[in-house]
């Protein structure tokens, strides 16, 4: 399999997976957005790997395989042909300055999850949104290029964590149903919100409902500094790029004030945003509306 058939398989992937990540990986140019996709895909399967209904031992087992596989391609070994999304990602490891190594902490994150982690401080937390989503940032930001790597990796990373608190907040009921609660329990306490796993409707009266209300707008208010720390990146990296990045995180960033707007909305179920608000969110990207409005 050449390069360019297996670029066309992680953009496939991408456009039928990348639900969010799809609006911003349009808008960059033909190198940077397959080199983008490839990078999604491989994500894309590390996570599969992680929630999918296999074995505990099967799911740790297959997590280290792929820690070998970018170990491989770290050391610039041929991967194996057949395998599309591996062609693709040692292509971009040539041709971008990319820290391919970073997807081993998106196993890490993904490993905390088939060990069932809790997390009892925001701090612990912190640790594993980086893992998850700041180790993308920071892949990502291979692709557009770097022109102060330090400062740069760091506002990738916080923009990492932004979304990823974003992501916990609307998947609140889904992950409990899966045995998952990721909100530190300091901040359960904090607003007398405990949860015992088992229980089908953990906030079911309208004095629980309002102390869950109390603990969203915490962690909102919470991700949106994250956000404003992360969004100056936008501002040191190139237009298209940047338009990538806004899009990406517009979305989010609109999903996590509806779930602000609503926050009993998240217990009946996973919310999002309508496709039309989506591709806006992108066209304001592109014209580079919030660009300049966080400088680094």
């Amino acid at each position: 399999m050449n390069a360019d058939e297996a670029y066309a398989e992680c953009e496939r992937i991408t456009w039928e997976q990348a639900r969010n990540f799809a609006y911003g990986i349009r808008l960059l140019p033909p190198q940077k957005r397959r080199g983008l996709a490839a990078v999604y895909a491989f994500a894309r399967r590390i996570d599969d790997i992680g929630d999918g209904e296999l074995a505990k031992t099967e799911k740790a087992r297959q997590l280290e395989e792929a820690r070998q596989q970018v170990f491989s391609l770290v050391n610039q070994e041929n991967p194996e042909d057949k395998d599309p999304v591996l062609v693709a990602l040692s292509d971009v490891g040539r041709r971008f300055d990319i820290q391919l190594e970073a997807f081993g902490e998106l196993i890490d994150g993904c490993l905390a999850d088939v060990n069932e982690a809790t997390y009892e401080t925001f701090d612990d937390l912190l640790y594993y949104c980086r893992c998850v989503a700041g180790s993308i940032g920071r892949l990502s930001l291979g692709i557009y290029g770097k022109t102060q790597p330090e400062r740069q990796n760091k506002m990738a990373d916080d923009l990492g964590v932004a979304l990823q608190i974003t992501n916990i907040l609307r998947d609140v009921r889904e992950d409990y149903l899966n045995g998952r609660v990721y909100l530190p329990r300091e901040d359960l306490e904090k607003f007398g919100c405990p949860i015992e796993m088992g229980n089908p409707e953990p906030y079911r009266t309208d004095a629980e409902k309002a102390r869950f209300a109390s603990l969203v707008d915490f962690e909102a208010a919470r991700a949106r500094e994250w956000y404003d720390s992360g969004l100056r990146l936008l501002s040191t990296i190139d237009r298209r790029s940047a338009a990538c990045t806004g899009a990406m995180a517009g979305i989010y960033r609109r999903l996590l004030e509806k779930i602000a707007g609503n926050p009993s909305a998240v217990l009946n179920g996973r919310m999002s945003l309508p496709a039309g608000e989506k591709a806006m969110v992108a066209v304001q990207a592109l014209a580079g509306i919030d660009r300049w409005r966080y400088r680094a």
